[in-house]
């Protein structure tokens, strides 16, 4: 399983929708939105990189997050996307003194 098709799995249960719901969200036809994200989630098949955006808008989590090699960083963004505005700012400014 690739790490895209794990993540995509992950946070699609963690959202507690279906592969159906998921694809109709994300804008894919209503006869195949089932079956292609099974392939999806099962490395089958590899969406686009508009669709991964599609999906990460649906899922509320940051399209990075499907990329992310190891659970630390996905853990990072997740978190990251999940601040405010205000909050990002200081947590950027502190990572950026010397």
């Amino acid at each position: 399983m690739s790490v895209l098709s794990s993540r995509l799995k992950e946070a699609r249960l963690r959202a507690g929708i279906s592969q159906e719901q998921l694809g109709l969200e994300a804008g894919l036809d209503a006869m195949s939105a089932s079956t292609r994200m099974n392939r999806y989630e099962l490395a089958k098949r590899v969406p686009s990189p508009e669709l991964v955006e599609r999906f990460a808008k649906v899922l509320d989590v940051p399209a990075a997050y499907f990329y992310a090699a190891d659970e630390e960083t996905a853990e990072l963004l997740l978190a990251f996307h999940k601040m405010r505005t205000d909050e990002r700012t200081r947590l950027l400014s502190s990572i950026r003194k010397p």
